[in-house]
């Protein structure tokens, strides 16, 4: 054998040892279950897709509107679009603040406030920019007009503080409790010791109330060295985020570095444990500096994490009566993995997981349950797709 083979082989066997090395590892309960529900299960059904839409620019949410008036769409370099099945995509709508578009950031969440068949007010969250070309999260609302053609009046209600990304990792998600609070899942803006720090707003789910003023029973209400706004920390880049309509209890979502992606229930003034417990490393293919482990002392661990990470984004629990083969189900788009997964749940316990869409190739961003029971489904593309997603019966 030529020397050049064996150095080609040498450089194999060491990437696979590299692989290896990555699940050699004692595993902890959430690991076995990770395992058992990634098991095949039998009498899978066919899942058909409509695509209803193509053309979008890197579309990152939806939000559906009542009264089949539409779904409006969020577009990264900063566009609003509402689309309806009869007259298509609106053209970008009025008054959406001017956005950081760079690399991650952009135009980001859409939500509608809980009283909206009111107030017609439109939650956004964005990136923007600072005084010195760092960026953070930032969210606000407007008045959608009777036409669905501008946001009135948009009011800036939450910024993250300091303003540290030059483009990664800024969340974000918006979710509404059934009080009328207002959560915000945000990314620690790759600067990692800064999701332990409680001074800061970087790795940080925050409550709010819907004028931005901060909740009285928040854990560290009076905490001198904290930020009032904060309802849990120790997280790094959340991309999904959803209420349980069955529990009523927050679930969030976040990429791990390489590996080590995780779903939480995040709890009232609990540290989850970015950077110093993970169950990833670097992309380097190095350790991260501060961990101590996959656990630490006083932080949670995850109730669910995969090792080698999809790149997820994206989150909805499944409580409508069309498909009962997905009742108590939580889907996930991935974006590396390019599929939706499917996570189907006893209480709060997952025990099956599954990839659909796998066939299309395609980023999975978001995915929401329409008010027909129905999946949709956004693809993070430069010809970005509205899909919606059912079973045949």
């Amino acid at each position: 054998m030529n020397p050049l083979s064996c150095r080609r082989l040498y450089r194999i066997a060491c990437r696979i040892g590299i692989a290896a090395s990555l699940f050699i590892v004692s595993a902890p309960p959430v690991a076995a279950q990770a395992a058992a529900a990634q098991k095949p299960a039998g009498g899978k059904e066919a899942v058909i897709v409509d695509e209803l839409l193509a053309g979008l620019d890197h579309p990152w949410s939806m939000a559906f509107l009542p009264d089949a008036e539409g779904i409006l769409i969020t577009e990264r370099p900063g566009k609003l679009r509402l689309w309806r099945r009869e007259s298509g995509l609106s053209d970008p709508i009025k008054g959406v603040p001017a956005v950081y578009s760079r690399s991650q950031g952009g135009l980001l969440d859409v939500v509608l406030a809980p009283n909206f068949s009111e107030s017609r007010r439109v939650y956004l969250s964005y990136a923007e920019k600072g005084e010195d070309r760092q960026a953070g999260t930032a969210v606000g609302y407007g008045v959608l007009s009777p036409d669905a053609r501008e946001l009135t009046g948009f009011t800036v209600i939450f910024r993250q503080v300091p303003k540290l990304s030059t483009g990664e990792h800024f969340g974000s998600r918006l979710v509404f409790d059934k009080q009328g609070h207002l959560f915000i899942a945000l990314g620690e803006n790759n600067r990692r010791p800064t999701a332990q720090d409680l001074d800061k707003l970087q790795g940080k789910i925050v409550r709010i109330n819907p004028d931005g003023s901060v909740p009285r029973d928040n854990p560290f209400i009076g905490n001198k060295h904290a930020r009032p706004e904060i309802w849990s920390y120790g997280h790094r880049n959340q991309q999904g985020a959803a209420l349980n309509p069955w529990s009523g209890r927050l679930w969030t979502h976040e990429h791990g570095p390489r590996g080590g992606d995780e779903i939480n229930i995040p709890q009232a003034g609990r540290n989850y444990g970015w950077p110093i417990a993970t169950h990833g490393i670097n992309y380097s293919g190095f350790g991260i500096p501060e961990a101590k482990g996959s656990s630490a002392p006083g932080t949670e661990p995850p109730v669910y994490y995969w090792k080698v990470s999809p790149a997820i984004s994206g989150m909805a629990f499944y409580d409508a009566d069309r498909f009962s083969a997905w009742r108590h189900s939580v889907f996930i788009g991935a974006l590396k993995e390019r599929a939706l997964i499917r996570l189907q749940l006893e209480g709060d316990k997952i025990v099956h997981e599954e990839r659909l869409l796998e066939s299309r190739g395609e980023r999975i961003r978001d995915v929401r349950v329409g008010p027909d029971g129905f999946l949709y489904a956004l693809t993070d593309e430069s010809n970005g797709k509205l899909l919606k997603i059912g079973l045949k019966k």
